[in-house]
């Protein structure tokens, strides 16, 4: 869809190509562009081939060139998108934007939140006409937008979490998983367009004044502050990841050691039977019920002798665990243990002391007494 725009009192005006002023600076916007589209623009507007199977690639990086064949600048960078139908809702999508003569002109594949919010007039202060600060305010938003979605990433990441405390499913593992692709698509974008920012500085392809520099400062700063956020938060993930399936590891070591001790309780009643089974004179063979009867006690009583055993194991164990508590928060080290016995000297000298004072008051009396007879 191609849709053409131009600039009315300080907004984006939505206009018909027939309604077009030629004197005016007119952006072309194309988004979610099919075959016919791409025709179109490679033959109105004289853009490379090469340059547009740039723009259309979702792998693509950010970077600035000139084009002295077809005469127009092209500008690549990566723009956050959110699409909850998809598995993984949070990518990035390339933005091409070609600037020629009085034509600014910006490509992507699909449709976007930045795009919305140009085209919506939600950006205050645009100039249309000056072209190196109007791409540099896609840069800006982008920079927002990305800083926006990392927050809701983390509020889905903690959301997850709370309810992996409770039960862990398959479902919010893949969810988890999603969500840490979504921040290794951030970080990549946001590195290139960092790059991209570098190269506009350094470069003499876009000629900025005093105020795109400025401008440029900021939008530096924003995209180092997402940069470190999409760090942070992927660093986080790992380590979530990697918790949760020790977790699920420790869950599955318990569940095997009580499902062996079941197989060692209900092994023995088969031993036991396995045994009278063998071609060999059986003690109750003409005593009816008798010896079926004997043979069930004995195997119910030695399997709760083994589950009883089973059981003293554990709770021996539990018992340990706690004495190693016990002397982990007791003082282990020499020093805690030179301090503590220092104190209860000090104790010791302060109760003799205070002995000695209640001893020597009563005697002193006893002076002031005699000497007042």
């Amino acid at each position: 869809m191609i849709t053409y725009w131009q600039q009315e009192d300080g907004k984006l005006v939505n206009l018909d190509e027939e309604e077009l002023d030629g004197r005016k600076v007119t952006w072309v916007d194309a988004r979610s562009v099919t075959r016919d589209d791409i025709i179109e623009l490679e033959e109105k507007y004289n853009i490379d081939p090469e340059n547009m199977l740039d723009i259309l690639d979702s792998d693509e990086l950010s970077r600035v060139e000139y084009n002295e064949e077809y005469s127009y600048t092209l500008t690549i960078l990566r723009l956050p998108v959110f699409s909850p139908s998809d598995d993984i809702s949070y990518f990035c999508t390339p933005l091409g934007i070609i600037m020629k003569e009085k034509l600014f002109i910006t490509i992507c594949w699909t449709d976007c939140e930045v795009l919305k919010d140009f085209a919506a007039n939600r950006i205050k202060e645009l100039k249309i006409n000056d072209f190196p600060a109007f791409a540099i305010r896609f840069l800006s938003r982008s920079d927002t937008t990305f800083l926006r979605y990392l927050k809701e990433l983390n509020r889905r990441a903690v959301t997850i979490q709370n309810e992996m405390l409770r039960s862990v499913q398959n479902h919010e593992l893949i969810q988890l998983l999603n969500i840490q692709k979504s921040l290794v698509y951030f970080s990549t974008a946001l590195k290139s367009n960092q790059l991209l920012l570098e190269k506009i500085r350094k470069s003499k392809i876009m000629k900025l004044d005093e105020d795109d520099i400025d401008w440029l400062d900021d939008v530096e700063i924003d995209n180092r502050q997402a940069m470190e956020m999409a760090e942070t938060y992927s660093n986080i993930m790992t380590s979530m990841n990697d918790s949760f399936a020790t977790v699920l590891s420790n869950n599955l070591n318990i569940v095997m050691k009580t499902m062996t001790g079941w197989n060692l309780v209900l092994m023995i009643p088969t031993i036991i039977s396995g045994y009278f089974g063998i071609n060999v004179p059986l003690p109750w063979a003409n005593s009816g019920w008798v010896g079926a009867i004997i043979i069930a006690v004995m195997s119910i009583v030695v399997s709760i002798f083994t589950y009883v055993i089973i059981m003293k194991s554990k709770i021996t164990s539990t018992v340990r665990m706690a004495k190693k508590k016990v002397t982990k928060t007791s003082p282990s080290t020499f020093k805690q243990r030179r301090a503590t016995q220092k104190q209860k000297r000090s104790l010791r000298q302060l109760e003799k002391s205070l002995e000695s004072t209640k001893k020597s008051v009563p005697k002193k009396r006893r002076s002031k007494t005699e000497a007042n007879k």
